[in-house]
């Protein structure tokens, strides 16, 4: 077995003596667009069970058929086997660190406006959905209706586009380390104390040190210190708290909401089109089988700072084509 790769391990099974197949090493969810076909074999389509994925439905992401993948390979809970085959085309990826990149794309000439203009997502999660399937965290132990995180969205990350730019002059130390089990191995983060008691309530995460992580792997590559990093992700994180978004997702805690739904308070809250730069994503509560938004990705372009507004950046960045998980419950605070 050998193993290489920027991002991930790419993994070669030997099947005989002289043929291989490689798949390269994947992590976090694939989100289903659709309902398509999930296969045991790629080449022959063997399905048993004829099993297919669900839209709107996550699963966990294992791995792609190769670097540049036609494939995902992920877990199909009840199926028989569980690991299964996908087309790209299925579905899109959320969080996780991805290794390989799409067949669709040329990662020599990475998605970029025609300006030049610096891109971003920006991850929004829904704390009390995250936490139905991360029960262990600290930070979702500590869940109480009266913090927080039970009545607002919480910052996952600010990451720089395109996707694979991670981990900018980064140790090898600190990649290796960077796995949860680990954060806290990471070098800390150093803010200025405003920042940091902020930080601290906007990203419950901090109790498992995941600023650490966010900045090794995603603000190292944003250009700025620490300090104007998380600064930025704070200021516009008021600007959705403070928006017609989290009423929205406030008024609707314990009913469902749809994708388009959320989108139009996008619109309503930073101008007509805005909600065409938002993804929705679910994810599955493991003892219910509810169907919870976890997580809002919003398209950015143009420089952040300090004076940013979310409306522009919204409506500089390009439309996204697929609008996520199409209905889900907004969780409320605590072990439902």
């Amino acid at each position: 077995m050998r193993v290489w790769g920027l991002w991930g391990s790419v993994v070669l099974a030997v099947a005989g003596a002289n043929t291989a197949q490689a798949d390269v090493k994947m992590s976090g969810t694939f989100v289903a667009d659709s309902a398509c076909p999930a296969m045991q074999a790629i080449k022959s389509g063997k399905n048993p069970g004829d099993v297919s994925t669900q839209a709107g439905q996550s699963y966990p992401l294992l791995a792609g058929n190769k670097d540049g993948p036609t494939h995902y390979l992920i877990q199909v809970p009840g199926a028989n086997p569980e690991r299964r085959w996908v087309k790209i085309s299925c579905g899109h990826v959320a969080g996780g660190t991805p290794s390989a990149t799409p067949a669709s794309a040329d990662p020599a000439k990475p998605s970029q406006p025609a300006a030049g203009k610096p891109e971003y997502v920006f991850a929004l999660s829904w704390q009390p959905a995250f936490c139905e399937t991360k029960a262990s965290k600290p930070e979702c132990k500590a869940q109480s209706p009266n913090e927080f995180d039970a009545t607002h969205f919480t910052l996952h990350g600010l990451w720089p586009q395109p996707n694979g730019n991670f981990y900018c002059q980064v140790p090898a130390s600190d990649k290796a380390n960077d796995n949860p089990a680990h954060w806290a191995e990471l070098p800390a983060v150093k803010l200025d104390a405003s920042t940091r008691t902020e930080l601290e309530q906007v990203m419950p995460g901090t109790a498992s040190k995941l600023e650490r992580h966010e900045w090794i792997k995603h603000g190292t590559c944003y250009g700025k210190s620490q300090q104007d990093y998380f600064s930025d992700a704070l200021n516009l994180m008021r600007a959705v708290n403070a928006s017609p978004v989290r009423d929205l997702f406030t008024k609707n805690i314990g009913k469902q909401l749809t994708s388009e739904q959320i989108r139009s308070a996008f619109d309503q809250a930073f101008g007509a089109g805005a909600g065409e730069r938002v993804r929705v994503s679910c994810l599955v509560d493991p003892s219910s089988g509810r169907r919870l938004i976890g997580e809002l990705t919003l398209g950015l372009s143009g420089q952040v700072g300090p004076d940013s507004k979310l409306g522009e950046l919204l409506l500089a960045s390009a439309p996204t084509s697929k609008a996520g998980c199409p209905k889900g419950t907004v969780d409320a605070i605590g072990f439902q």
